[in-house]
């Protein structure tokens, strides 16, 4: 019902020149400003939380800020939609879910309305995999059934294929800068939509506030599932507790109470993070914690994960990705996204001949690992283009219990080959010669149990939850079905080139 132009993530401007000059942070000032005269029997001290979108809006309150803001609490905000969040991870396009949200979300209005419009157009499925695949290349979703541009963020989304003015413009995280408002940042570690934004903007803050009062929690949860009435488990996982209510009446409660009313010690830890694979609530008074053991995970040619660098002077193995038979995202179909694909027993994809695993061997005790977790994997294609997708593996021993011998997935993140290096200017590879891919994936806070092994799987493809690569260096929005073309992937394990996998351990 609001009136006004709504801009997608509306960028923030540091120097307001005229009072024509708005942005989310003014925007909040001026509703702030609004409240205090227009509500009786306040005590003059405002709160502010959100999640998702909203979670954005919460943290743009912060730069320029009411004086009365004296608590924010952004949960899941969007932060950075090409490098993390929603839009883009690493320059590699989700598909799936940007489509089906922008179909209501993206409606084009007229003027105030009660609720999301009528969508832009009238479509159902049962197979997200196979829908996808039959649209076709991105350039499809713009014909007279579909979008047919009609909806200009989906006209955004497609113009803007590099990290450029648009994206950077979006990105709260630069003026995150002296904040002195208490904040406490949440998410949820099998959060499909903005993990990235809730470690990241915990991190700005951090980084570029000097003695802020800044908490972060990080729970067993999907997106937003922390305000839900009841949270105790979650596909393979039972945590043994209702940990939504637990958060709500232990750490987001007393937060504000503190805060606005001085009401009662706030104890809490600079982070409380909980522990998946031992269903354990962990303090630190920082994150990630100081005390890890950086612990490298090499690939090997046998298929292993061995903890020194290869001796060999030329070692890979390959597989032909083929955009006609990309990797699917999940074992499971249906018209929208499988959320547990986050925790998804990986077996449906170890059998594949596009997708390469290695492995540890079973673990002789205990290994929590937390942080974030750093990919280097040295590759080449026959192409000009790639994407790689690296999958951090729970594998269960065979002979456990319950989930025996299932392949649980802890962390996976894509990247579009071609901002290897640089996601403002992207670069082709040069074919059949090997290219480091750098990258970081988003958090962990995982323990591996004893008898577990770790396992690594690479990819190419993710389907239908990022768009497919042609493997060739063009622009993929208006890239034609004949620019799809199969590529040989290889992924490299020699002394030259050590792909490897990085966690943090604590010690």
């Amino acid at each position: 019902m609001s009136e006004g132009v709504h801009l997608e993530v509306t960028p923030h401007l540091q120097m307001k020149t005229s009072g024509q000059m708005v942005d989310e942070s003014s925007d909040t000032y001026d509703t702030i400003e609004f409240l205090l005269k227009m509500l009786k029997y306040h005590n003059g001290r405002v709160g502010l939380r959100g999640i998702s979108y909203p979670g954005f809006y919460a943290s743009a309150a912060l730069p320029q800020a009411h004086p009365a803001l004296k608590a924010v609490s952004p949960q899941a905000p969007v932060t950075d939609e090409f490098i993390g969040d929603d839009v883009n991870h690493n320059g590699a396009f989700f598909l799936m879910d940007n489509f089906l949200f922008m179909n209501y979300f993206g409606a084009p209005r007229s003027g105030p309305v009660m609720d999301y419009t009528k969508p832009v157009f009238d479509t159902t499925f049962d197979d997200a995999y196979r829908f996808f695949l039959e649209l076709g290349p991105l350039s499809n979703t713009q014909t007279k059934s579909l979008f047919d541009h009609k909806s200009y963020i989906w006209d955004e989304y497609l113009a803007h294929d590099t990290y450029d003015d648009y994206w950077q413009a979006r990105n709260i995280r630069p003026f995150l800068k002296n904040i002195t408002i208490p904040t406490l940042v949440v998410g949820g570690w099998f959060d499909a939509e903005d993990c990235f934004g809730t470690l990241k903007t915990y991190q700005a803050i951090e980084t570029q506030s000097s003695g802020n009062s800044n908490f972060l929690v990080v729970g067993p949860w999907t997106h937003g599932a922390w305000a839900s009435k009841e949270w105790s488990h979650w596909g393979p996982y039972r945590f043994d507790q209702n940990t939504s209510i637990y958060f709500q009446d232990s750490i987001e409660t007393p937060f504000f109470d503190h805060f606005l009313k001085d009401k009662g010690r706030y104890g809490m830890p600079e982070a409380k993070v909980f522990e998946t694979g031992s269903n354990l609530w962990k303090s630190y008074n920082h994150w990630p914690p100081m005390e890890l053991n950086q612990k490298s995970y090499y690939l090997t040619k046998e298929g292993t994960l061995s903890g020194v660098k290869s001796k060999k002077n030329k070692a890979y193995q390959s597989y032909i990705s083929d955009p006609t038979h990309p990797v699917p995202y999940s074992s499971k179909t249906d018209e929208h996204r499988n959320n547990l694909y986050m925790v998804e027993d990986q077996r449906f994809a170890s059998s594949r001949p596009d997708v390469l695993s290695w492995t540890s061997e079973p673990l002789d005790r205990n290994m929590l690992c937390s942080g974030p977790v750093s990919a280097e994997i040295w590759v080449s294609t026959s192409g000009t283009d790639m994407d790689l997708v690296v999958k951090v593996i729970d594998e269960v021993p065979k002979d456990a219990g319950e989930n025996a011998g299932a392949q649980l997935l802890v962390r996976a993140e894509v990247i579009r080959g071609k901002f290897r290096n640089d996601y403002v200017h992207p670069e082709p590879f040069k074919p059949n010669i090997a290219s480091l891919i750098k990258y970081t994936l988003p958090d962990i806070n995982h323990l591996f149990k004893k008898g577990h092994k770790v396992m690594i799987q690479v990819q190419s493809s993710w389907f239908p939850l990022v768009d497919r690569n042609p493997h060739q260096f063009i622009n993929i929005p208006t890239a034609q079905a004949s620019d799809y073309k199969k590529a040989e992937i290889r992924i490299y394990s020699d002394k030259k080139h050590p792909s490897k996998i990085e966690m943090g351990e604590v010690k």
